[in-house]
C-alpha cells in the first residue's frame, strides 16, 4: 500500500483537547489514509471515530491501518457533504468534534489515478471512482468558455483563456487522453521563462479541474454549515485547507457562525506547519488549519 502522511497532527490533538463535552464521538470527515484518526485514537482512549470518505481505496487503506482500534471506528462511503445523512442513519444527533482535511490525499497523488502531472496516466481525477464525470469528459467536451470558466476561478490561473484555446485546438486533432498530453499542452502556453520555476506551469490547470470534477467547493460549504449545526456544546471543529479559496470558504462561514453566535474561533490567524514539519513533508507547506468550537 502507499504512504500517507497526515498535515499539521499535534495541532489537532491539541485542538482536541480544548473540547468541552462529554461526547465521545469524532468524525473524521475526510479519512483518507486514516493518519488523523490513528493519531486521536491513540491520544483519547475513550474516543470513538466515526471515519467518511468516498473514496473505496482510502476506506480500505484505513481499515488495515486502523484494524487494532476496529471496535472504535465505524467506517462509511459518503462525500462529506452528507455528514447529516450518516450521523441520522447512525442514530447520532450531536458529536463531540468534527476534522476536515480538504483537498487531495498524498497517497491518491501516487496512485495511478491522473491526479498528477509528474506521470503518464489516463485523465480521471475523480475521487469517487463509481461517479460518471472525470477529467477526461472535462478535458476532452466541455466548451471553450466552460475550460476558461473554471481555470480562472478554481486554478487562479492567468494563462486560463490561453490554456483553454490551446486544450479546444488539440483536442479538435485528437482527444486528449493523458495527464502528460494535458500538462504539455499548458507548459506550450507559459512563456518560456515561466516554465522552469519552483510549481510546475499545469499544478493550477490540474487543481481547477480535480475541483471541477469533484464539485470540491461547493461540498465544502454544505459541509462546513451541517457541521457547525451538528456539534454538541463544547464540540470542536477543525478544518485544513491547502489554498486560498478552499480557506476563504472556511474563513467566511466561521465568521458568519461567530456573528450569529454559535461558535467560538480560535485561530485568529490560520496554523501553518512548522519548519521542521515543511522539511520532513514539503507538500505540507501550504496547509492552514482554522478551528472553532460550538457555543
Amino acid at each position: 500500500m502507499v504512504s500517507h502522511y497526515s498535515v499539521l497532527k499535534n495541532e489537532v490533538l491539541n485542538f482536541f483537547e480544548k473540547r468541552e463535552t462529554n461526547n465521545k464521538y469524532i468524525v473524521d470527515a475526510t479519512l483518507g489514509g486514516g493518519g488523523h484518526s490513528e493519531a486521536i485514537l491513540e491520544k483519547f482512549p475513550d474516543v470513538k471515530i466515526i471515519g467518511i470518505d468516498k473514496d473505496n481505496y482510502a476506506l480500505s487503506y484505513a481499515k488495515e491501518r486502523l484494524r487494532k482500534f476496529q471496535d472504535r471506528v465505524i467506517f462509511v462511503k459518503s462525500p462529506f457533504k452528507d455528514i447529516d445523512e450518516v450521523l441520522k442513519d447512525l442514530t447520532i444527533e450531536k458529536v463531540g468534534g468534527i476534522i476536515f482535511d480538504f483537498g487531495v490525499s498524498h497517497f491518491q497523488l501516487r496512485l495511478p489515478r491522473g491526479f498528477s502531472f509528474q506521470r503518464e496516466e489516463p485523465l480521471d481525477m475523480r475521487m469517487d471512482t463509481s461517479q460518471d464525470l472525470d477529467a477526461y469528459y472535462v478535458v476532452n467536451y466541455y466548451q471553450e468558455w466552460q475550460l476558461e470558466k473554471i481555470l480562472k476561478e478554481y486554478g487562479e490561473e492567468k494563462f486560463a483563456k490561453k490554456i483553454a484555446k490551446e486544450i479546444i485546438k488539440r483536442r479538435q486533432k485528437d482527444k486528449i487522453e493523458t495527464t502528460k498530453q494535458l500538462a504539455d499542452i499548458v507548459c506550450s502556453v507559459y512563456p518560456p521563462k515561466l516554465r522552469h520555476r519552483k510549481i510546475h506551469p499545469a499544478t493550477k490547470t490540474f487543481q481547477a479541474i480535480r475541483i471541477e470534477v469533484n464539485n470540491e467547493l461547493e461540498e465544502i460549504e454544505i459541509a462546513i454549515r451541517k457541521s457547525i449545526e451538528l456539534l454538541d456544546k463544547g464540540g470542536i471543529l477543525q478544518a485544513i485547507s491547502f489554498h486560498s479559496l478552499e480557506d476563504r470558504i472556511v474563513k467566511n462561514l466561521f465568521k458568519d457562525a461567530k456573528k450569529l453566535k454559535k461558535i467560538e474561533i480560535l485561530t485568529k490567524k490560520p496554523i501553518t506547519p512548522t519548519k521542521e514539519e515543511i522539511n520532513e513533508n514539503p507538500p505540507s507547506r501550504s496547509a492552514k488549519l482554522r478551528v472553532a468550537k460550538r457555543i
